[in-house]
């Protein structure tokens, strides 16, 4: 089922395909790990994000950094220590431990 949260995102032409944003919202709204690609854009590391791409991610890069910069929780990007932490905290929180980022469903 398509949601609010999981339909593409659009910045200047370019598109997150619907197929991508499942992966974003499970990230920042569950603490989920992201595939190779989208862990790449999170952590701000440009040259394993265009090795780890496939043609249509590979052409619509800026969209994923304009999401990050308007739409996402700046704390949950940027560096590969920062993506770690997110994901722990969310562990952490399932863990029976009190979580840093409360109710996030909708954030995306």
């Amino acid at each position: 089922m398509m949601t609010e949260q999981t339909k593409e995102y659009t910045f200047r032409g370019f598109v997150i395909p619907e197929r991508m944003m499942e992966g974003l919202r499970l990230y920042i709204e569950e603490g989920v790990k992201p595939g190779r690609f989208l862990s790449a854009v999170l952590e701000n590391d440009l040259s394993a994000a265009i090795s780890t791409a496939d043609d249509e991610n590979l052409a619509n890069v800026a969209a994923y950094c304009a999401y990050l910069y308007w739409e996402a929780p700046s704390s949950c990007h940027g560096s590969a220590g920062t993506v770690r932490q997110w994901i722990k905290d969310f562990h952490d929180d399932r863990a029976g431990m009190k979580g840093k980022y409360g109710n996030l469903q909708g954030a995306c």
